[in-house]
């Protein structure tokens, strides 16, 4: 009785776990729900997709003076955005958070925000001729590298 018992039990199993082949075929899988195979379209019927990029950076830094001291965390959002060639469009967007200080509270809330750091329009309307319109606003002193915090590689053109 017990062998019957078991081979019944094995049987069930075994066709429990059983699929037909059109069912596996026809399964998504994790690259479906991630990759979208179709041509990206235009957004809000202008936009295209494929010429906006994005950068993200993180700075953090800690500075001590005196018996003072300040944690800085700054989180940068650059945006660019390519209508033809010789016409670009950039933002910087920034989220400033100073986590500890001992100036006090008020002295944090200050600093603490969301700030649009820079917005800029380029054109190029021939090789050696650029025309660019600037917006910069920055909550503190910034002592980055030269060409305006980008380093001394950065093009307008090229992005990042």
């Amino acid at each position: 009785m017990k062998k019957i018992i078991i081979i019944v039990a094995i049987t069930f199993c075994n066709v429990m776990f059983a699929q037909f082949r059109e069912q596996v075929e026809n399964q998504p899988t994790m690259h479906d729900g991630l990759v979208r195979n179709t041509v990206p379209s235009l957004v809000l019927g202008f936009i295209n997709p494929n010429n906006f990029s994005m950068k993200h950076t993180v700075d953090l830094s800690y500075s001590a003076f005196g018996n003072q001291g300040m944690a800085l965390g700054v989180y940068t959002n650059s945006m660019l955005y390519k209508f033809t060639d010789n016409l670009n469009i950039s933002a910087d967007v920034s989220l400033v958070n100073s986590p500890y200080n001992s100036f006090g509270k008020d002295f944090a809330n200050q600093l603490n925000g969301i700030y649009l750091t820079k917005a800029e329009l380029n054109y190029r309307p021939w090789e050696n001729v650029t025309m660019s319109v600037q917006y910069r606003s920055y909550p503190f002193n910034s002592y980055g590298f030269s060409r305006y915090n980008r380093g001394y590689f950065y093009d307008n053109w090229l992005g990042w």
